[in-house]
């Protein structure tokens, strides 16, 4: 069984300090940095814009895991691409050209992936199987770190596993991802796990990020 990904999001972090966070996110052994990038519209939260990307992509030794949840997100794509995001998912719903959005950051050289909210069928990502290099699943409804985990969307891993068996596609979740169920995503084959609290909260957070991908 393979080592799990793990990309703690910065929606945890001090923000007082954000240099020292990216450094030690390499130190602990992180394998992306997680970007929540929210507008208050389509999740009830206001964080960082391209700005911040563009920063954290100057500090940052990890690739910039960048989730978009703005509504229309084709305004912006083609300044989130130049700030340095290393793959960039966004909500389908959101956008009003989603095919063409994937299209131009497929292009730009970026990983492309679509996020499905938890009360989102697997089938909508059947729409863009073509198009998507990974697919993001929310275990919590998007807005604020430290939610509880929905248990309901354990099951969509083996969903999106029978959907792009075959492909060179990845699923990755988000939201409420902790050493109590990190090991169960593990055996129905998630690949990547988003994880803010259970590494930032964390008393010694090296030690966190290790036992989130042995576990």
């Amino acid at each position: 069984m393979e080592t799990i990904k793990i990309s703690p999001s910065l929606l945890s972090a001090d923000w007082l300090k954000l240099g020292q966070e990216l450094d030690n996110l390499f130190d602990w052994g992180a394998d992306m940095v997680h970007c929540d990038v929210i507008d208050g519209i389509f999740a009830p939260n206001i964080t960082f814009g391209m700005p911040m990307i563009r920063a954290l992509k100057k500090a940052s030794k990890l690739p910039l895991d960048v989730h978009l949840m703005i509504i229309e997100p084709e305004r912006y794509i083609d300044e989130f691409i130049a700030a340095g995001s290393h793959d960039i998912a966004f909500h389908p719903e959101a956008s009003k050209r989603p095919h063409e959005l994937l299209r131009k950051i497929a292009n730009a050289g970026v990983k492309a992936g679509i996020a499905l909210n938890p009360d989102v069928p697997v089938s909508v990502a059947a729409e863009f199987i073509d198009e998507i290099d990974f697919i993001l699943l929310m275990g919590v409804f998007p807005g604020f770190g430290g939610q509880k985990f929905i248990p309901a969307v354990m099951d969509k891993i083996d969903e999106c596993k029978k959907l792009i068996a075959g492909r060179n596609v990845y699923v990755e979740l988000d939201g409420g991802v902790c050493l109590d169920n990190i090991g169960e995503m593990k055996r129905r084959g998630l690949d990547a796990a988003v994880a803010g609290n259970a590494v930032f909260a964390a008393a010694d957070p090296a030690s966190a990020v290790r036992a989130l991908k042995e576990r």
